[in-house]
């Protein structure tokens, strides 16, 4: 029997919330990709929308008869015949369950959300070398420009796709006045057929999701490294490894991580010493010993030998140049590309080569997203 005439209630409350959760999930990490130091957030809700998704499919199977797969309208000639019907007839009565169109969106929508997560964690470890696969940025690191290129990709088609379903949704609700929009809402359709019954057992799976996503969303975000973000790389203390490195080159500025330009850079640097950032460095200061001992370090640590996030793209942009500046290279350029040229010349900065101003371990070596600082 139906709770109100005239209407069907297909959604349950577990449904209704894990449809916005993974609204929201995948507006929100869409949006904070777009800024470099919320990568936690984006991780955290990257997390939420993989377990929604995992949730949807196990739904599809054990949930109620609406929400299950065998239920769908599959057939193209369904589709088809769904869109003809639509055009032709404003008033024509809908399904309670998913039309051909919506069967079609949810099956596209957790395959294409499927492999962004997967992607998304596969980057984070690979590229970012963080979380519980960092372990395979050693010998996969050259294949995160095309890996990101896949989660970038999906996921602009995604959001793609997500306008067409909020249009078709609009359509729905102001063309053929069918309430569509209420119905993620109140639960209710405006059509014939039995309200959904959800068992206790699966209302009990339904909280313990969403309940498991929120709590994992506070702990990643609470947190800067955990066991789902942990860094590969410990900061490195130059002065313990390399003393006579930071003792020399510390003597007139902050020693720069060997990792950020490649070894050619750094033996033009160092073999041009007579003018050194204005500065004319003779063997009083540093000793021709000294001199070669400090470009070994720095050729056995420079990009080409490193799997760093910010070593991999600075050679991956570098093609055949080695210039003896890192705010030369194409890689920093388009990094800094959207910061007011005013930033680079506020008391805070000052200059263009003060990665420390902004990058808050930059002296250790550490460039995470996370710990970039904003200064205007």
């Amino acid at each position: 029997m139906n709770r109100k005439e005239g209407k069907v209630y297909v959604w349950n409350w577990s449904a209704r919330i894990i449809h916005w959760m993974i609204a929201l999930s995948f507006t929100s990490a869409f949006i904070t990709s777009f800024f470099e130091n919320r990568l936690d957030s984006h991780v955290a809700l990257g997390f939420i929308f993989g377990m929604i998704i995992c949730y949807r499919i196990i739904w599809g199977f054990i949930g109620p008869e609406y929400a299950k797969f065998k239920n769908f309208k599959l057939s193209l000639s369904q589709l088809i015949g769904y869109f003809r019907e639509k055009i032709q007839n404003r008033w024509r009565a809908i399904p309670a369950g998913h039309n051909p169109a919506s069967s079609w969106f949810t099956i596209w929508a957790m395959g294409m959300g499927t492999i962004i997560v997967v992607s998304g964690v596969l980057l984070l470890g690979i590229q970012e070398s963080r979380g519980f696969l960092s372990y395979l940025n050693d010998d996969y690191s050259q294949f995160a420009p095309q890996l990101a290129r896949v989660h970038q990709y999906a996921s602009y088609i995604f959001a793609g796709w997500v306008v067409l379903h909020i249009t078709g949704v609009l359509i729905e609700q102001f063309w053929h006045k069918t309430h569509m929009v209420f119905a993620m809402i109140t639960g209710y359709k405006k059509t014939q057929g039995e309200d959904t019954r959800v068992s206790r057992p699966l209302t009990l799976f339904s909280f313990f999701v969403i309940a498991i996503s929120v709590l994992t969303y506070i702990f990643v975000v609470s947190s800067d490294y955990n066991f789902l973000t942990s860094k590969k790389y410990a900061n490195i203390h130059y002065d313990e490894l390399n003393p006579l490195y930071y003792d020399k080159c510390g003597e007139c500025h902050k020693t720069y991580p060997p990792h950020l330009l490649p070894k050619e850079s750094w033996i033009k640097i160092m073999g041009s010493l007579e003018n050194h950032r204005g500065e004319k460095i003779t063997d009083e200061n540093i000793s021709k010993s000294q001199r070669q001992s400090i470009v070994k370090f720095l050729v056995e640590n420079a990009a080409q030998n490193s799997t760093r996030e910010v070593a991999v793209k600075m050679m991956a942009t570098l093609g055949k140049r080695r210039p003896k500046s890192i705010t030369k290279t194409p890689f920093w350029r388009e990094v800094h590309k959207d910061i007011p040229r005013g930033v680079f010349k506020s008391k805070a900065v000052k200059d263009k080569s003060n990665c420390f101003a902004c990058h808050r371990y930059a002296e250790y070596g550490n460039f995470d997203d996370v710990n970039i600082k904003q200064t205007y």
